[in-house]
């Protein structure tokens, strides 16, 4: 049974982590913490396993997105780079935080950051983008079908804000897109679809760097690998196709209000 569980989280989670470029984590965590924790139906779950198989499973979800986004030109590499040293030591920095947590103080945390990531996703739309950035910024340009975009950050910046979504990626598994995506979109103008591709080519990088640390600290349970990293992989493939063809604002909905739900159900596990 838990390994059914496992796969259609795995999936769920490269489908979703894909298409709107969030990394996956962000539904894995609480996915399998709802069903190992709170109805006891994984053995031996703990919010150190899970953060461990989140970030083991986002290397797989990040390289085949990644691939995917490659065939459409819509990865930025120098900027993905740039973002990843930035998130280098703040991944470290938060995977030796995680470790302290007990399962009460993770939920509470971890419900607290998914109504940020919820309200986020909900203001994204309705914020206008700020140009500070790009005109103080090094310039970037991409041209598709139809225009040409001019977006842009100033280096220091980005690897301090990248800093902070790394920090987040070690200590909740969450790959950080679901924060860099928007900071992406509304502070440096980026458009949508290179946002999402050059998140995912983050995610891969730093989900390595993530997985190197929390390996070494022995938090990944390598048995419940085999079925979530094969079922995120084809989810992450599926995503990356549905990313062309459908407007996901409908999708960003419906996740937003999940995630709304999830984060005060885990803030209330945590009081409780």
């Amino acid at each position: 049974m838990e390994w059914i569980l496992l796969v259609v989280a795995g999936l769920f989670s490269g489908i979703v982590g894909a298409l709107v470029g969030l990394g996956g984590g962000v539904i894995l965590v609480p996915a399998v913490l709802f069903f190992g924790t709170t109805l006891a139906l994984i053995p031996d779950i703990t919010p150190q396993s899970v953060v461990g198989l989140s970030v083991v499973m986002m290397i797989f979800t990040g390289l085949s997105s990644t691939l995917s986004y490659m065939k459409t030109k819509t990865v930025d590499f120098r900027s993905g780079f740039i973002f990843f040293i930035g998130s280098i030591p703040g991944t470290i920095l938060g995977a030796w935080v995680n470790k302290g947590l007990d399962l009460p103080s993770f939920n509470l945390y971890f419900g607290i950051l998914l109504i940020v990531l919820s309200t986020l996703l909900l203001v994204r739309d309705r914020l206008k983008p700020v140009r500070w950035f790009v005109e103080n910024g090094k310039k970037r340009t991409f041209t598709d079908v139809k225009d040409t975009y001019v977006y842009g950050y100033p280096i220091w910046f980005a690897l301090l804000l990248t800093f902070g979504v790394g920090f987040a990626s070690g200590l909740f598994g969450i790959g950080g897109g679901s924060i860099i995506v928007p900071a992406m979109i509304l502070l440096f103008l980026f458009p949508p679809h290179v946002a999402v591709g050059t998140s995912m080519f983050m995610v891969f990088l730093s989900s390595i760097v993530n997985s190197a640390t929390h390996i070494s600290l022995g938090n990944v349970p390598w048995l419940y690998t085999i079925p979530v990293i094969p079922a995120a992989y084809i989810g992450a493939k599926i995503g990356a196709k549905l990313n062309k063809k459908l407007n996901s604002d409908s999708l960003v909905f419906a996740l937003r209000i999940v995630l709304l739900l999830l984060g005060v159900r885990s803030i209330i596990a945590g009081l409780l």
